[in-house]
């Protein structure tokens, strides 16, 4: 792969004219595939490379984001994939890894480093852990180490007791939960690091599809914490990862 260097060195020896060099040194930032601009220069940028959203693309166009990106020595992660998706890109890639639960994938890594320190990622009830997988594969893809609580709900809060101290050594903590989204105060409640919480579109007709979470998050009475949309867990689990990296 060219770098700014190389493509400057040619045209300073008169091997590129002025625009292919221009060019070129586009490419390096911008990928344009009919369908999709590929920013294969965020991860310089912003410390972190750009992310494939997979709901909406077909599995082709996944697979081409993703070419591109690998052939800047990029590492793949992609969100929101159908099985179809996934299976496309397990195809074409060997070392993809797919992660049905959470529906995503990822190739290599997001960074070269391994971050000290960790995050907790929390979940109110087993129907949370897609969610909270979300926010977990998405800090790590990034560098940062994730402890993980799932089944910690309100309705039996003895479950959240018996971790908590484990929990309070986090750099940050991601809470995620549906229903009536209580779990975020509770704990905010009991640890000194930033929560973030995460409402889920698990509960029954009142709870409107995570409304109802997302609502009682952001009244929340707790000091220190933010909210994400719902089932956002990559939006959670790269927030606490920024946290933990500071």
């Amino acid at each position: 792969m060219d770098r700014v260097e190389d493509i400057l060195s040619s045209f300073k020896k008169g091997v590129l004219d002025e625009k292919e060099a221009i060019r070129r040194i586009g490419e390096l930032s911008l990928v344009d595939l009919g369908h999709t601009k590929v920013d294969t220069a965020r991860r310089a940028r912003t410390g972190a490379g750009e992310v494939i959203f997979g709901q909406g693309k077909t599995p082709e166009q996944i697979v081409e984001v993703a070419r591109a990106l690998v052939g800047r020595g990029e590492g793949v992660l992609a969100t929101r994939l159908s099985d179809e998706a996934a299976a496309a890109l397990k195809a074409a890639f060997a070392q993809a890894e797919h992660f049905p639960l959470a529906k995503m994938a990822c190739i290599g890594s997001g960074t070269d480093k391994q971050y000290p320190g960790h995050i907790a990622v929390v979940s109110a009830g087993t129907s949370d852990m897609p969610v909270a997988e979300q926010a977990r594969l998405t800090a790590e893809f990034f560098g940062t180490h994730v402890e993980t609580f799932y089944d910690c709900g309100v309705a039996g809060l003895h479950r959240l007791v018996g971790v908590i101290e484990q929990i309070r050594t986090a750099r940050a903590v991601v809470v995620v939960a549906g229903m009536e989204g209580a779990l975020p105060s509770v704990v905010a409640g009991l640890v000194s690091a930033p929560v973030i919480a995460v409402p889920t579109s698990v509960g029954y007709g009142a709870n409107f599809g995570g409304l109802t979470a997302l609502l009682a998050m952001l009244n929340s009475c707790a000091n220190g914490v933010s909210v994400v949309n719902v089932d956002n867990g990559f939006g959670a689990g790269y927030n606490a990862h920024l946290i933990n990296s500071l």
